[in-house]
């Protein structure tokens, strides 16, 4: 079959290859790839910042971000069938831990995991996959074309469920103001999720009013406040400070700026990971003080479990039922796989781009 791969940790080594077709197994399912969601993980692979090869192979399988349809069963499969539409999660157990054996691999405690499209498990960029059907999650048929937006949206899930689940450590914790740092896919998502659980909700991002952005955050039923020539004091002062803030920049400035607006109770999520190594003076004492004083939280997400991944695909159900469209807008950059290399040249200004497979 054919497939995007690297070789990890060389720059520059992503390709088109021909590679082994797997193996389905009785108690596993095919299937047949047909889009993959591009995110700046897959640009770091490519550029050689980590990743790692399957035991026994050269080359890693790009691609973790996936939408799929069931191409065959094996004897032992119950409760599947060709034609399914799947979407399968990326981070598999190490089967040792405390959290891995609960079910938790998003949490693993030993760092012995494996994800796939990243470390150490092809990953989806490739005609076919093979999996165990406790990694997949069907797809309505009236989400399918947003389905590719599962693993994304899962990791928002995961975020906000568990600023309520620290929350529960109050009885009367009822957030009403939500901020989503960053207009990018997961701050999009995050602000739908939110504006879905009733919160008031505002994008915060660098573009203009009249940006796309801007326009599926308004039709999402949330505002959207642009930083080109303003501050967050500047948002505060005109919205308050917020209960909840989801942030999703790629920014550590944005991340130091947003414990200062928090309102007393407020939780920080940080969804976006940050690189380099630049030195900035911050205001500790302040931050200090308002993170005692006001009962604050400030915690760190990565990856999701089977949890928010059915959580997901019930929110996108729901918030393509209310505000229909509205997430199929972030699907701005329809690419042919073959043509993989135009976006890793070159990203554009699109939201959310894919390679459509098949």
């Amino acid at each position: 079959m054919k497939a995007i791969v690297i070789q990890p940790r060389a720059r520059g080594s992503m390709h088109l290859r021909d590679m082994p077709d797997p193996e389905m197994g009785r108690g596993e399912v095919a299937v047949k790839m047909v889009r993959v969601g591009l995110c700046a993980t897959d640009v770091e692979l490519d550029h050689g910042l980590y990743g790692e090869a399957p035991e026994g192979s050269e080359f890693l399988i790009l691609g973790h971000e996936n939408f799929g349809v069931v191409e065959a069963v094996g004897r032992n499969v119950k409760g599947w069938k060709a034609g399914d539409f799947v979407v399968s999660t990326v981070r598999r157990p190490c089967g040792t831990c405390g959290s891995c054996k609960a079910g938790e691999h998003d949490m693993c405690c030993s760092g012995h995991y494996t994800e796939r499209g990243i470390l150490r498990r092809h990953g989806f960029m490739a005609e076919y996959y093979v999996e165990s059907p406790r990694y997949l999650h069907r797809i309505p048929r009236g989400v399918r074309d947003l389905a590719v937006l599962l693993e994304p949206m899962s990791v928002v899930e995961k975020g906000i469920d568990h600023a309520f689940l620290l929350q529960r450590r109050m009885r009367g914790w009822r957030p009403r103001l939500g901020l989503a740092l960053g207009a990018g896919p997961i701050g999009l998502l995050a602000a739908a999720v939110m504006r879905l659980r009733g919160l008031h909700t505002v994008v915060v991002g660098r573009e203009d009013g009249d940006d796309l952005r801007a326009q599926i955050a308004r039709q999402l039923g949330a505002e959207f406040f642009s930083v080109a020539n303003r501050t967050m004091a500047d948002l505060v002062k005109e919205i308050g400070e917020p209960d909840l803030v989801m942030e999703a920049t790629g920014s550590a400035q944005v991340v130091f700026d947003a414990t200062t607006i928090l309102n007393k109770n407020g939780v920080l999520c940080l969804l976006s990971v940050t690189g380099g190594d630049r030195m900035h003076p911050e205001p500790i004492d302040l931050i200090n003080q308002r993170l005692v004083l006001g009962n604050q939280v400030v915690f760190g997400s990565v990856n999701a479990n089977a949890r928010h991944f059915d959580r997901g695909v019930r929110d996108m159900s729901a918030i393509e039922k209310r505000w229909p469209g509205a997430l199929g807008r972030l699907l701005t950059n329809p690419i042919p796989w073959a043509a993989f290399r135009t976006w890793f040249d070159d990203r554009g200004h699109g939201i959310k781009a894919t390679l459509e497979i098949a």
